[in-house]
């Protein structure tokens, strides 16, 4: 379902809010802040954020975990229809996993111009997959400023 210009960009932003949420509770725990939602229908089916300390995992970005939330909750491998909202562009492996997943969009709040997938793999997204960024991106950079300059003090 196609919403029009104005009320897509309000919903991407309600729903980056709920990524952004995640984020911090990923802090919280001491994580990286990254959090994710994917929305079907207008619905959220899943809620994520960064696992890769508390599992010891270095798979377990928040793009991966929600993904395998929504796959589980809509009893299917394939999230076609479905729109991933991230506060962090993903990395490489997660817009592999993406891709496979078949997301109709990724919606990405603050680019990463380290280790985001656009720098070294532009077309890893499944084809039929739209990409929209900068959603809250002020919000979401902040954040991951925030944590790294306690993390790594001047």
């Amino acid at each position: 379902m196609k919403l029009p210009p104005e009320e897509q960009a309000k919903a991407d932003e309600r729903y980056m809010l709920m990524a952004i949420a995640e984020a911090e509770r990923a802090i919280a725990e001491g994580e990286i802040p990254v959090g994710a939602v994917v929305v079907a229908a207008g619905r959220v089916v899943a809620r994520a954020h960064n696992l890769t300390e508390t599992l010891c995992d270095v798979t377990a970005h928040a793009e991966m975990q929600a993904v395998t939330s929504a796959a589980n909750t809509l009893g299917g491998k394939y999230l076609t229809g479905c729109t991933l909202y991230v506060t962090v562009e993903p990395c490489v492996m997660c817009a592999g996993a993406l891709a496979w997943s078949q997301l109709a969009r990724v919606v990405y709040g603050c680019r990463d111009e380290k280790r985001g997938y656009q720098a070294f793999a532009p077309r890893a997204l499944h084809p039929r997959t739209s990409v929209t960024g900068g959603i809250l991106e002020e919000e979401c950079r902040r954040l991951m400023q925030a944590f790294f300059r306690k993390k790594r003090p001047t």
